[in-house]
C-alpha cells in the first residue's frame, strides 16, 4: 500500500459511514458532484455545500480541491514522510505553556512551512488551475473543509484557515496549499485532541467558490443557541463580509425571529468595522457607521427564515449558516449542525415542578449511555415501575424520563405518574399491606436474606476465566438481585404510610404538628450509623500526631498518598478498611449512576468526608432529641395511655423512615459487582483496541454489549474496532457538547427572581452566548503576547478572539468579549467547552481588572460582582 492508498484509508475512517464518492480519486470536481456521503472526499463544508447545490439552495458556484488532492500532494513530496515523522513522535496537542499560536515549541511551525516551500506536483497544480478558470477566473473565496469538522459535535468553528477574495491562478494554488498546512496548526491539532479524533485519521478538502462581495453578511441559527428554543431563529449580521462576524471583530446586530421571520427583537450592532474586498486581492477594513436602523429588510429576513427551516428539514437538526446578502440576493456559504444547543425547553406542569427537584438532585450529572440501559433501566426504574404498578400507576419511560438525541441524554423531564382504572383499588391494597408487614421487622423477612446471600455470591464470583457473555449475563444478574429489594419495598413501604399519618393525627391534636419533621429525623439508619463511623475515623486520626498534621495541612488526594506509601497509622489503617468493607459500596454522586465510583472506588472521598470532620466542629443542635423532649413535656402526656400510644407513633413512623433509608442503602450493594463486570468488559474492550480507556465503556449500551461474541479462545473479532469505536468516539463528542448544559434548567421549577437585581448590579452586560454561571479572577487578555498569563479558573477578559485563541478555553472558567455575537468563535467554542460566554459587552477590558473577582452568567449575559454569588 503507497502513502496515497494509507492516507486514503486513514482519512476515510475519519469520516465514519457514508454513501461513497464516484469521484474518488479526482483532484478537482464541481460543487454538485458532491453530497452529505461524501464527507471522507471532500470534507465537512465541502460536502454540505454540495448537498445544498443539489437541492437547489442558493450558493455560489464553485469546485472542491478534494482529499485524493492532499493526499497524492504527501505522496508525491517530502511533506509526508515529514508529517509522518512528525506524527510519530508529537502528540497532537498544545503543551501546557506551549504557543497556541502554532510557534515551534511544538513543530508545527517548521511542518507548515514545509506545506509552504514544497512545489506543488505538476499534474495537481493544472487541475486546480483548470478548475479556477472554468469558474471564469475573478475573485474567489478558498475554505478549509476537513474530514473531521462541520459536523454534530464538533464544529471547528474557525480551525482551518479561510481566504478571501483570492484572484490570479497562482494565488489560488498557494491559497489551497495553505489550506492544508492549516490542518497542522496547534489550535486545530489541540481542538481535535479534545475531540478524541486521531490524527492519523484526518485529512482535508479545499471550497474554492466565487466571491461573493456582500452588502450584508453574518450568520443565522435555526434555532435559539442560548435557550435551545426550537420556535425561534437568530440572526448576527454587520455591513461588508461575513468574516467580521464570524470572527467576532465587531458586535454584530441581533435579530430574534419567530418561525416565519417576523421580528421578536431587535438590538443594534456596534460595527466596529467592516471588511471588504480590496482591490488586487485580499481584504481591507473601515469603520462603519453606527445607527439604530437594522441593516436587514423584513423581507430579507423572511427569505433567510425560510431558507434556514428548509436546510434544518433536510438535514435533519438545526443549521448554522453563514449568508451573505448583495443586490438583493441572498447566498448560503455554509450550513453547520449546530453544536452544544441545548434541548427544546419543556412546559411543566405543577406536578412535574413539584417532584422537579427531586431528580433534579438524582441526577447532578448526566447519565452515559451503559447509565440508562443498564442499571437506571434495569434495576432503578425497574423497581419504580414494580413500586407505581402495585398501585395501578404507570411510570413514566426511561425515553421519557430521559430523551437522547445521538444516543446521549440531553434533558431530564420530570415524570407525571399515570393513574389506571386499577389505581381505585390502591387504598384497600394499601392498607392490607401495611396492615401484614412491620417496617421494624423488615430484615428479619427471608427475602432480606436471599437478597444478601445473592450478592455476596456475586461479590464472590471470578471474572476473569468467563466467556464474554458470561461476562454480561454476570451483570444482567446483578440487576436482578435488585428485584428482592423491590419486593420488599412494595410489602414495607406501605407500612410507613399509616404510622406517619397516625403520628401527625396525634401532633394535630396535641397541637405540635410543627415537631413532625424533626421527629422522624431521628430515626436510627445505616446512614447515621455511617456518620458515627467517620467521626470515630476522625476521632483516631486526631490522635495520630502525623496524620493529625496531615489533615490540617493537605488534600484527600495527599492524604490518600501518604497512607499508601507510610507505613504507620496502623490504627487509622484498620478502622479505615473495616469502614470501607462495612460502607464502601456507597454511591459518591448518585444512586442511579453507576458510571459513578463508590467510596471504595474513591476513597479520597472518605479522607475528605473525615478531613471535613477533624479539628474543632461548631456545636450542633440536636433537633430530633430537642423535639422529642418538648413532646414528652405536654401536660397531656401526664396521661400514660396517651403517652404510650403517642410514643409508639413516633417510634413506628421513625421505623418506616429507617426502612426508606436502609432500602436504599442495601440496594447500592448491587452496584459494586455491576461496576466490576463493566471494568472486566471494558478491559478487553482495550485489548480489542476499541476503547482507549476500560472507563470508555460507559459510552456503549448494554444490550450493544450484549450483542457481542468471542471466539472460542475468547478473543474478540477485530470487526468491533470498526463496528463500536466510531459510536464511542461521537457519544464523547456529543457529550463533551453538552458539557454546560444542565439537564434541566432550574429556572424552569424555581423561576428567575433574582434576575431583575441582578442585571442592575452587573458590572458589564452583553449577549448571553453560552449558558451557565462561573466564578473567578479577572484575567484580561488583550492579545496573543498576553497568553502566557492566564491561570487556570481564571475568568477570560479580552477585547476579541480568534482560533489562535482556542487552548485559552481550556484554562478559563468563562469568557467576556468586548466584540462579537452568538456566531463568533469565542461564542461557538464556548458552548462546545461548557464555559459561561458574555460577548458585545463594549467595555470589559476597560471595566474589568485583573485579579477583581466576579460571577459570570451566560445565561443573563451579565457579569456580575463576585459576592453577589453569596447573597441570598
Amino acid at each position: 500500500m503507497d502513502d496515497a492508498e494509507r492516507y486514503t484509508k486513514e482519512s476515510t475512517l475519519a469520516s465514519g459511514p457514508h454513501e461513497g464518492s464516484k469521484i474518488t480519486g479526482q483532484a478537482t470536481a464541481p460543487l454538485a458532484d458532491f453530497g452529505v456521503g461524501d464527507v471522507a472526499v471532500a470534507g465537512g463544508k465541502g460536502a454540505a455545500l454540495g448537498e445544498l447545490v443539489r437541492q437547489g439552495f442558493p450558493v455560489p458556484p464553485g469546485f472542491i480541491v478534494t482529499t485524493s488532492a492532499y493526499l497524492s500532494f504527501l505522496a508525491e513530496t517530502n511533506v509526508g514522510a515529514a508529517l509522518r515523522g512528525f506524527l510519530s513522535v508529537e502528540p497532537d496537542e498544545v503543551p501546557d505553556g506551549g504557543a497556541p499560536d502554532g510557534g515551534d515549541g511544538t513543530g508545527g511551525a517548521a511542518l507548515r512551512a514545509l506545506f509552504a516551500g514544497a512545489e506543488m506536483p505538476g499534474r495537481l497544480r493544472q487541475e486546480i488551475l483548470d478548475a479556477y478558470a472554468g469558474l471564469g477566473g475573478g475573485a474567489v473565496a478558498v475554505r478549509s473543509s476537513a474530514t473531521a469538522e462541520d459536523l454534530p459535535g464538533a464544529a471547528f468553528a474557525g480551525q482551518q484557515d479561510t481566504y478571501l477574495n483570492v484572484q490570479g491562478g497562482d494565488d489560488v494554488v498557494q491559497a489551497v496549499a495553505s489550506c492544508w498546512a492549516s490542518l497542522w496548526t496547534d489550535r486545530a491539532k489541540a481542538y481535535r485532541r479534545r475531540q478524541g479524533i486521531d490524527p492519523h485519521e484526518v485529512a482535508i478538502a479545499v471550497v474554492v467558490q466565487k466571491m461573493v462581495p456582500a452588502a450584508m453578511a453574518g450568520v443565522l441559527f435555526t434555532a435559539n443557541p442560548v435557550t435551545g428554543e426550537r420556535g425561534e431563529l437568530v440572526v448576527d449580521a454587520n455591513p461588508g463580509l461575513g468574516e467580521a462576524v464570524v470572527s467576532g471583530r465587531v458586535t454584530p446586530e441581533h435579530y430574534v425571529l419567530d418561525a416565519s421571520g417576523k421580528v421578536l427583537s431587535f438590538t443594534p450592532g456596534g460595527r466596529e468595522v467592516v471588511i471588504g474586498a480590496a482591490e488586487g486581492g485580499g481584504t481591507q477594513e473601515s469603520s462603519g457607521a453606527q445607527g439604530a436602523t437594522p441593516g436587514l429588510a423584513a423581507a430579507e429576513l423572511a427569505e433567510l427564515a425560510t431558507l434556514g427551516k428548509k436546510a434544518q428539514q433536510h438535514f435533519g437538526r438545526p443549521q448554522d449558516i453563514e449568508w451573505a446578502a448583495v443586490g438583493g440576493k441572498l447566498y448560503l456559504l455554509q450550513s453547520r449542525p449546530m453544536t452544544a444547543l441545548p434541548p427544546q425547553p419543556p412546559v411543566l406542569n405543577a406536578v412535574q415542578r413539584r417532584v422537579g427537584p427531586f431528580f433534579i438532585e438524582m441526577f447532578q450529572s448526566r447519565p452515559y449511555p451503559l447509565d440508562v440501559s443498564g442499571w437506571m433501566s434495569r434495576g432503578i426504574l425497574a423497581m419504580l415501575h414494580g413500586m407505581a404498578g402495585s398501585v395501578g400507576v404507570v411510570f413514566p419511560t426511561v425515553e421519557e424520563l430521559l430523551p437522547e438525541e445521538d444516543g446521549v441524554v440531553v434533558q431530564l423531564i420530570p415524570p407525571v405518574p399515570r393513574p389506571t382504572i386499577r389505581t381505585l383499588a390502591a387504598p384497600a391494597s394499601l392498607l392490607r399491606r401495611a396492615m401484614r408487614f412491620n417496617a421494624r421487622a423488615w430484615t428479619q423477612d427471608p427475602r432480606f436474606s436471599s437478597f444478601i446471600d445473592n450478592i455476596e455470591r456475586l461479590n464472590g464470583k471470578d471474572l476473569g476465566p468467563l466467556r464474554w457473555r458470561a461476562v454480561t449475563a454476570f451483570a444482567g444478574e446483578c440487576f436482578a438481585a435488585m428485584q428482592g429489594i423491590t419486593d420488599l419495598r412494595v410489602s414495607y413501604l406501605p407500612g410507613i404510610l399509616v404510622p406517619v399519618l397516625k403520628m401527625r393525627f396525634m401532633l394535630l391534636f396535641l397541637g405540635k404538628t410543627k415537631l413532625a419533621p424533626a421527629l422522624i429525623s431521628g430515626a436510627e439508619t445505616r446512614t447515621s450509623q455511617a456518620n458515627r463511623a467517620l467521626e470515630r475515623l476522625a476521632s483516631i486520626a486526631a490522635d495520630d500526631p502525623g496524620l493529625s498534621r496531615a489533615l490540617l495541612d493537605s488534600g484527600p488526594l495527599e492524604l490518600l498518598d501518604l497512607l499508601e506509601k507510610e507505613h504507620g497509622h496502623r490504627a487509622f489503617r484498620e478502622a479505615f478498611e473495616a469502614f470501607q468493607l462495612e460502607y464502601g459500596h456507597r454511591e459518591t454522586m448518585s444512586v442511579v449512576l453507576s458510571s459513578s465510583p463508590t467510596w471504595s472506588d474513591a476513597p479520597e472521598v472518605v479522607l475528605g468526608l473525615v478531613k471535613a470532620m477533624s479539628g474543632e466542629r461548631p456545636q450542633t443542635v440536636e433537633q430530633a432529641g430537642n423535639a422529642l423532649v418538648e413532646l414528652k413535656r405536654h401536660p397531656a402526656l401526664r396521661f400514660e395511655l396517651l403517652r404510650r400510644r403517642v410514643l409508639a407513633a413516633v417510634e413506628s413512623a421513625q421505623a418506616g423512615m429507617a426502612f426508606r433509608e436502609d432500602s436504599h442503602f442495601y440496594a447500592t450493594k448491587a452496584i459494586p459487582p455491576i461496576r466490576r463486570a463493566y471494568r472486566e468488559l471494558g478491559r478487553r474492550l482495550v485489548l480489542a483496541g476499541v476503547l482507549d480507556e476500560p472507563d470508555e465503556i460507559y459510552h456503549l449500551r448494554f444490550e450493544e454489549l450484549e450483542s457481542i461474541t468471542d471466539a472460542d479462545d475468547g478473543a474478540l473479532p477485530a470487526s468491533l474496532r470498526d463496528r463500536f469505536r466510531p459510536l464511542v468516539l461521537a457519544r464523547a463528542a456529543k457529550r463533551r457538547e453538552l458539557e454546560g448544559i444542565p439537564l434541566l434548567d432550574p429556572a424552569l421549577l424555581f423561576g428567575r427572581g433574582r434576575q431583575g437585581r441582578q442585571v442592575e448590579e452587573a458590572l458589564v452586560s452583553g449577549t448571553a452566548a453560552s449558558r451557565g454561571r462561573a466564578s473567578g479572577p479577572v484575567r484580561v487578555i488583550r492579545g496573543p503576547a498576553e497568553f502566557g498569563l492566564l491561570r487556570s479558573g481564571e475568568v477570560l477578559v479580552c477585547p476579541y478572539t480568534n482560533p489562535a485563541w482556542t487552548p485559552l478555553f481550556q484554562r478559563a472558567a468563562a469568557v467576556v468579549v468586548d466584540a462579537g455575537g452568538l456566531g463568533s468563535h469565542a461564542a461557538i467554542v464556548a458552548r462546545e467547552y461548557g464555559i459561561p460566554a458574555v460577548m458585545g459587552t463594549g467595555s470589559g477590558t476597560s471595566t474589568l481588572v485583573d485579579g477583581q473577582d466576579v460571577l459570570v452568567d451566560g445565561t443573563l449575559g451579565v457579569v456580575l460582582p463576585g459576592a453577589s454569588a453569596e447573597r441570598p
